[in-house]
């Protein structure tokens, strides 16, 4: 029995034994079969492999280009990323530089285009903007030496000669006390033709014919600014003006106006209107400005009577006031020059202005406060008649007329056409009365207040995102290329800075200049399918609500993005909100052109589709041997 119970425990054995002999035999066989096949893989795929010992795959690689043979990549990148930024060298070839020769070039102003246009009434000085074909589709660069400019209010009196290298000015107007050079910079004494003593002390005897000082006079408006030290002055008076001079002979007169900080265009009184909406000023101004006042049928002091508000001034100094005195430095006739005052004040009459005074070289007009007496008196006046179809605040290459702009209507002889506007500062706030009088559709006085206190909100929200905008004093010309209401420059009122507002033509069915005027700020017209009157390198800081989206399909995205770089000084900054796919495409068009950006989110988070582009333009400046050349 024992015998027989040791059967059993011998088999079992036995079957274990046998158990792990096959389970290593088929370990073996495994190893084996994996190593064989990955050895044949390696001969499949091996392109450098001489095959000596096979004749069909010798003839088979002679027959057959390696370039032929395909190897087997593996793609370890994501795929849910954008792309990397392309490499430097693709950045700068993508805009180019251009010539040095463009440093100034003002597209719609250039001198040798200007050439090929009539020359009565100063037509060839209007805006004369290239063809598509004829478009720059590079970048613009600045002079050598280009610094940073002074800050305000240091710039009021100062600017680097390398940012605009031009002394003809300092010898033409040596004994007017426009500019001085002073080693590496200008120096303005704040001299004009008419005041070679300084312009406070010409503001100051202006202020003794009108109060300046009770915040009813806010906007002005300089006819033939010269270098603008009236407007620089004005603003220590809380007077905010747009100076404006054609780009003609006095060279770069607007292009020092804004290198000292002050609010500028280029411009000209010839055949369509000024860029700006009816009622807009306070104040209008001439001095010795060379407009020929008196011809074409009182043509020019028509347009003022437009853009002037109900109750406005005109300011009026040299030729042809006080003639008695001055008729032979001017080197005229006293005939002449009383006939020019003659036609001058005939002018006045008819518009149903009134002199209010002429003291010494000074001599104001006021606009009447409403057109009852205007247009009953239309009898003795025959010429200008009331115009009756043209919109008063149409005025983007709109034709001068010979006719009177209606004031709106009034239901007493003493009330105020269009409304009374707040003294500045309340003005700011208040509600403007083109809103009150709901005459602009959809925008009421919810919407306004709205509207302000949303841009008290995004641009607390931009000094985060922009920290030279929060910087006290680091930025002086800034730019809204769509204001709507001017929320974005009113939210800035406090800091040292001044805003152009622009409206774009395209959106005219809400043309919301007038109330920006209203507020007591100031701005312009503009289609940004052009180029706006500016020299290259005016302003700080460019900011852009939806612009990108407005001009969708009208022109280039590219050739807007090139105009703002002509107008952005280098180190300087835009903001632009816009749909996140509009600002992906521009922040790759803007890589190419040596801006820093980022993408950030909304001010209310980043669900919001709505995203904010911030990029800064680099410095960069045409090289000393091509500007020497």
């Amino acid at each position: 029995m024992a015998a027989m119970a040791c059967i059993p425990r011998r088999l079992s054995q036995i079957t274990l034994f046998n158990t792990k002999n096959l389970t290593l035999y088929h370990i073996t066989l495994v190893v084996i079969l994996c190593t064989t096949f990955y050895l044949i893989g390696i001969w499949q795929h091996s392109v450098g492999t001489t095959f000596s010992s096979s004749s069909a795959a010798a003839a088979f690689l002679s027959s057959v280009p390696c370039s032929s043979l395909k190897t087997t990549q593996l793609d370890f990148l994501p795929h849910h990323l954008p792309p990397d930024p392309p490499s430097e060298t693709a950045r700068a070839a993508q805009f180019p530089p251009c010539d040095h020769s463009f440093s100034e070039y003002t597209p719609c102003e250039d001198v040798q285009r200007s050439l090929k246009f009539d020359r009565d009434m100063l037509i060839y000085r209007e805006r004369h903007c290239p063809e598509k074909d004829e478009l720059l589709k590079c970048r613009i660069p600045a002079p050598y030496g280009y610094k940073v400019p002074f800050r305000w209010p240091q710039g009021r009196e100062f600017a680097w000669f390398a940012n605009v290298p031009h002394k003809e000015l300092t010898v033409e107007k040596k004994n007017q006390n426009w500019i001085k050079v002073e080693g590496d910079r200008f120096r303005f004494p704040g001299g004009g033709t008419m005041f070679p003593h300084g312009a406070d002390a010409y503001i100051d005897d202006i202020d003794k014919l009108i109060n300046l000082r009770d915040g009813s006079i806010r906007t002005a408006i300089d006819t033939g600014c010269g270098v603008a030290s009236w407007g620089a002055y004005l603003l220590s008076r809380n007077i905010l003006a747009m100076s404006f001079a054609p780009r003609d002979t006095h060279e770069a007169q607007v292009q020092f106006a804004l290198e000292r900080g002050v609010p500028a265009m280029i411009g000209v009184m010839a055949s369509i209107r000024l860029p700006y909406p009816s009622r807009a000023f306070d104040m209008a101004h001439c001095s010795r400005c060379l407009i020929p006042w008196g011809l074409y049928d009182g043509l020019y002091l028509i347009e003022v009577d437009r853009v002037l508000r109900p109750g406005g001034y005109w300011i009026l100094s040299g030729p042809p006031i006080n003639w008695q005195k001055h008729w032979k430095g001017w080197n005229r006739t006293t005939d002449d020059l009383k006939s020019e005052q003659t036609r001058i004040e005939t002018v006045a009459k008819s518009l149903c202005w009134k002199k209010l005074v002429q003291k010494d070289d000074l001599a104001v007009w006021q606009k009447p406060t409403n057109h009852v007496h205007c247009k009953a008196n239309r009898k003795d006046f025959k010429r200008p008649p009331i115009c009756h179809t043209q919109n008063p605040d149409m005025a983007w290459y709109t034709k001068l007329e010979t006719c009177l702009t209606p004031l709106p209507h009034v239901s007493n002889i003493k009330e105020i056409a269009g409304g009374q506007l707040a003294k500045w500062p309340r003005r700011l706030n208040a509600i403007p009365p083109r809103i009150s009088s709901g005459s602009l559709l959809g925008i009421t006085k919810t919407v306004f207040v709205e509207n302000s206190e949303l841009w008290k909100k995004r641009v607390e929200y931009y000094k985060t995102i922009d920290h030279q905008l929060a910087e006290t004093g680091r930025y002086r010309n800034l730019l809204d290329m769509n204001a709507y209401l001017g929320g974005f420059a009113a939210a800035l009122v406090d800091d040292p800075v001044w805003v152009m507002n622009i409206v774009p033509v395209e959106a005219d069915q809400i043309n919301t200049l007038g109330v920006v005027y209203e507020r007591g700020l100031t701005g312009t017209y503009q289609n940004w399918c052009e180029a706006m009157s500016t020299y290259p390198r005016t302003y700080d800081f460019i900011h852009g609500d939806a612009i990108f989206s407005l001009y969708k399909d009208r022109c280039e995205m590219e050739d807007i993005v090139l105009e703002m770089d002509r107008i952005l000084r280098p180190e300087s900054s835009v903001i632009i909100r816009d749909d996140v796919d509009v600002l992906m495409k521009l922040k790759n068009m803007m890589d190419g052109m040596q801006w820093d950006g980022r993408i950030v989110d909304h001010e209310d988070g980043p669900h919001e589709r709505t995203k904010i582009l911030f990029a800064v333009k680099q410095y960069w400046v045409a090289s000393p041997l091509s500007q020497n050349q």
